[in-house]
C-alpha cells in the first residue's frame, strides 16, 4: 500500500477519533496495553529477529540496547499506556473564552491534529508511545521506524491494531510505514494536506534532512547539545554533583549534558574535583588549554568537540572569564535545548535565565530534568527545540491545535 493510500485511510480514522469520548480512547489504550502483555512472547520472538539481524550488521552495543525488548521492557511499555489513560484528555479543554460586547459568545477550544507523522529510530518503546499519544490526543498516527526494528514494530502495530479495532475504534488510527524502503520517508515528508505536521525523532542528521526537505509541517525536536555552567558564586560540591548527575545519570539522551564551562574564578576549586569524578565514572574530558592545565589525561578539545552532542561518555570542558562569555558559547554552539546554571547568586541566575535562549533553563538543578514525566506531563512525544507551537516537553495537549467557536443568536456584522 503507497503512503499516499495509507495517509487518506489515517484521514478517515483521524474524523471518528476527534469525535470518540474520553471513556472509548482510554478503554483503548487499556486494551493496548492489555494485547502488548497477552502477546509478548510474539513480540519477543520479532525483537530476537532485529536484535541477531542488528548483531550481525555490527550495530554498537548502545543501539542494540535500546532496540533490545524483554519481558520487563514490554511491562514497562504497557504500564506507560495504563498512565496515559489516567490523564486528562486534553481535546474540548477551553483555553480561553469571553462574552463579546456584541453579545457573541467566544470559546478556544483544543481540537486534534488529526494525521501525525513520526520518523523516528532504533527504539520500538516508541512505536508504542507515539501511538499511544496520538491516540489520547485524538490523532491518527503514521510511524515510519527504523529498518533495525522492522521487525519488532511490525509486531507492536500488529496487536495495536487489534486492541484499537476491538475497543471499537478504527484500526487506521495506527498504521506502520514501510521501514525498508527511503521511498516511504519521502512520501511521508511530501504528504502535504493528508498529514498534518510531521515529527522526527532522532540524531541531528535525521531531524536536519527532514526540517529542511519536508513540505508537511514539522515541529523540530531532540537535538541537545546541552551546557551546564559553574558560576564563580556556585557551592563547589553541589556543582559537582549537578554536572555529574547531568552528564552520566544517561548518556544517550538529549536532554544529557554534553559541555561544561566554568569561571575563571571557581576553576581551581572546581575543576580538579569534577575531573577526578569524572575520571571515576569513566568520562572522556575534551577541555581547552586552561582545563588541559589542571590533567595529563585531558584530550585537546577541537572546534568541532564544542559543537557536538557526544552522547556517550565524552564532555566538552572549557573555562571562561565571565558569565558574558559563558551565554556568547551557549549561543554560538548551544542547540535550544536545556541549559543549566550552578550559582548561590540570585543575580547571576536572573541574567543567566533572561538571556540564554533555550527551550528549559535550570538552576541548581540537573539538565536531566527536561523530560515531560519529570515535569509532571505524564506522557511526551518529545523536546521540541523551535519556537513556533510547541516549545520543550510535548505532551498531550501540545499534539492539539485550537479552533474558535463563535456562538450567537441571529447575529449579523
Amino acid at each position: 500500500m503507497s503512503v499516499v493510500e495509507q495517509a487518506r485511510r489515517a484521514r478517515d480514522a483521524a474524523e471518528a477519533l476527534a469525535v470518540a469520548t474520553r471513556t472509548v480512547k482510554d478503554a483503548a489504550l487499556h486494551a493496548m496495553a492489555d494485547e502488548l502483555v497477552a502477546r509478548t512472547p510474539e513480540i519477543l520472538a520479532a525483537n530476537a529477529t532485529d536484535l541477531a539481524a542488528g548483531r550481525e550488521a555490527g550495530l554498537t552495543a548502545a543501539v542494540l540496547d535500546r532496540l533490545a525488548l524483554d519481558l520487563g521492557r514490554v511491562a514497562g511499555i504497557a504500564d506507560s499506556l495504563r498512565q496515559m489513560a489516567a490523564l486528562p484528555d486534553p481535546v474540548g479543554e477551553v483555553v480561553r473564552g469571553s462574552t463579546l460586547p456584541n453579545g457573541l459568545e467566544l470559546r478556544q477550544v483544543r481540537v486534534p491534529f488529526g494525521v501525525v507523522g513520526i520518523i523516528y529510530e532504533a527504539r520500538p518503546n516508541v512505536t508504542v508511545d507515539a501511538a499511544g499519544i496520538c491516540l489520547k490526543s485524538g490523532n491518527a498516527a503514521l510511524l515510519r521506524g527504523s529498518s533495525s526494528a522492522a521487525h519488532s514494530n511490525a509486531a507492536l502495530v500488529a496487536v495495536l491494531r487489534d486492541a484499537v479495532a476491538g475497543a471499537g475504534l478504527p484500526a487506521d488510527a495506527v498504521q506502520l510505514l514501510d521501514a525498508g524502503s527511503r521511498d516511504s520517508v519521502k512520501e511521508l515528508m511530501r504528504a502535504r494536506g493528508l498529514v498534518d505536521v510531521l515529527i522526527p525523532r532522532g540524531g541531528a542528521s535525521l531531524i536536519r534532512t527532514v526540517v529542511e526537505e519536508s513540505t508537511v509541517p514539522v515541529i523540530e525536536t531532540g537535538v541537545g547539545n546541552c551546557h551546564v555552567y559553574v558560576d564563580a558564586a556556585a557551592d563547589v560540591a553541589k556543582a559537582v554533583a549537578v554536572t555529574l548527575n547531568a552528564k552520566t545519570q544517561r548518556l544517550s539522551t538529549c536532554n544529557t549534558a554534553e559541555s561544561l564551562l566554568v569561571h575563571a574564578g571557581i576553576a581551581d576549586a572546581f575543576v580538579p574535583p569534577m575531573l577526578a569524578a569524572f575520571a571515576d565514572a569513566g568520562v572522556t574530558v575534551h577541555g581547552d588549554a586552561r582545563v588541559a592545565a589542571y590533567s595529563a589525561a585531558v584530550v585537546p578539545a577541537t572546534e568541532e568537540d564544542f559543537a557536538t552532542e557526544y552522547l556517550s561518555a565524552d564532555i566538552s570542558v572549557a573555562v571562561v572569564d565571565s558569565l558574558d562569555a559563558a551565554v556568547a558559547h551557549i549561543r554560538r554552539y548551544g542547540t535550544g535545548h536545556t541549559e543549566a546554571i550552578v550559582t548561590d547568586s540570585q543575580p547571576a541566575a536572573r541574567e543567566f535565565v533572561a538571556r540564554v535562549d533555550a527551550a528549559a533553563v535550570m538552576v541548581n538543578a540537573s539538565t536531566r530534568f527536561t523530560d515531560g514525566g519529570e515535569f509532571g506531563f505524564g506522557a511526551e512525544i518529545g523536546i521540541s527545540t523551535q519556537k513556533l507551537h510547541a516549545r520543550g516537553p510535548m505532551g498531550l495537549p501540545e499534539l492539539t491545535s485550537t479552533k474558535y467557536v463563535v456562538t450567537g443568536d441571529g447575529h449579523l456584522r
